[in-house]
């Protein structure tokens, strides 16, 4: 019987281990500062040129969504989106509009929105 206690023991110890491994839970995916303020700096000239009038930020585990809204009360009209699990594929960013039609995607937040910079642009 003993040599069954002694096998038992490093099966729990190994669980353990990869219950460490497995580390904290882990944060809400963010915007930082520089993709925060590129962003704003483009809802801010939107608003300016009665576009857009209300946003919403959500973290979520996998993904950080900015919204826009023409109006409160309405689906957004784009949502900016940052997966870092798309990191090696089609990229981190993303641009989305209402009808989930994914506009542009890429490694690169500034190229991402020109999608939505050129439209005022043009105006």
């Amino acid at each position: 019987m003993s040599s069954m206690s002694e096998e038992a023991e490093p099966s729990e110890a190994r669980a353990a281990e990869r219950g460490a491994a497995a580390g904290p839970p882990q944060a809400a995916v963010t915007f930082n500062r520089l993709e925060l303020n590129r962003i704003l700096n483009l809802y801010g000239r939107m608003v300016a040129a009665g576009e857009w009038r209300d946003y919403a930020i959500d973290f979520l585990k996998d993904r950080a969504v900015f919204s826009v809204f023409r109006r409160a009360s309405e689906v957004p009209i784009y949502r900016i989106e940052k997966d870092p699990r798309l990191a090696r594929k089609q990229g981190v960013y993303s641009v989305i509009s209402a009808s989930g039609l994914i506009l542009r995607r890429g490694h690169e937040l500034e190229r991402v929105l020109l999608v939505i910079d050129r439209k005022l642009a043009l105006v």
